[in-house]
């Protein structure tokens, strides 16, 4: 028998994605089961995404689009509701850096967010054992639609080399994260660059911090710490933090030997030599 919970479509963009598609649903006169058919899921799962108890992923929701002649509907509210899903201390900042035109930052533990894949991201984001996992790893996959824009930000990232040894998820998962990094590597408008330990003490070892930049509004220098984030657009702090970021990039690897940095660890420490696993890091 059909889920006939009410909902209450302004209660968040979920309920609201939800409504949506009842109404459109119902409208083309389908069940729940033979829109499943059609768009190559199980009628439950209509269900669960009409009654907001699962998230749609954007792959479902263009296929609904299609199914149901909705002219794109689902698609522009998928982002928002996936968004919806990161914590809400960090949607802030997420909605600035879709914004921004000139994204900088210094990486001390991992990969940054928009460059991971999505195997290096659930070791990422399931380290702290989330109940909702499988939504914090499409919020991640959906906020790096933003380099896939027409006109995509610059973006320039230092990583620390200790990003590039440390095991997330494993020998395949890094493997395959690393030679993810080194796709970019012909980019115009994406750089990376490995602060090397040989760098020795720097102004990054008080961690990690992002910078943002935009077209008609202030610069923004974004932090975090174990419970959330901070961002702010104070003169001063913006300045010193550009002023720390010049002093990484002189420091770091040029681009060009970051990425033969990257690439030689990708094959000695990742590859298939028994002696890999075995290797003592400093």
């Amino acid at each position: 028998m059909p889920n006939v919970r009410k909902l209450d479509p302004t209660a968040s963009p979920l309920d609201y994605f939800g409504s949506e598609l009842r109404r459109y649903r119902e409208s083309a006169g389908m069940s729940q089961q033979e829109l499943g058919e059609c768009i190559f899921c199980t009628g439950s799962l209509v269900g669960q995404i009409e009654t907001a108890h699962k998230v749609p992923t954007r792959e479902f929701a263009e296929r609904a689009d299609a199914a149901l002649l909705t002219d794109g509907c689902f698609s522009r509210l998928v982002g928002l509701v996936l968004r919806s899903q990161l914590p809400t201390w960090f949607q802030p900042y997420a909605e600035m850096e879709a914004k921004a035109t000139y994204i900088s930052t210094y990486q001390s533990q991992v990969v940054y967010g928009l460059l991971q894949t999505e195997e290096y991201a659930r070791a990422v984001l399931g380290a702290p054992q989330p109940e909702n996992l499988d939504e914090l790893v499409a919020a991640r996959m959906e906020r790096q639609r933003v380099l896939r824009k027409v006109k995509p930000p610059l973006v320039w990232v230092v990583l620390d080399e200790a990003v590039l040894y440390r095991p997330m998820g494993g020998r395949e998962v890094m493997r395959n994260q690393l030679a993810h990094l080194l796709s970019f590597r012909d980019q115009r408008r994406l750089k990376i660059q490995v602060l090397p330990f040989s760098a020795g003490e720097h102004p990054g070892l008080t961690g990690t911090f992002n910078l943002l930049r935009f077209d008609d509004d202030p610069d923004v220098v974004y932090t975090e710490d174990f419970i959330q984030g901070h961002m702010t657009a104070n003169p001063d702090s913006v300045s010193e933090g550009w002023l720390h970021y010049d002093q990484l990039r002189a420091a770091a690897l040029s681009v060009r030997d970051s990425a033969e940095l990257i690439a030689h660890v990708m094959e000695e420490r990742y590859g298939d030599q028994p002696a890999a696993e075995e290797r003592d890091v400093a």
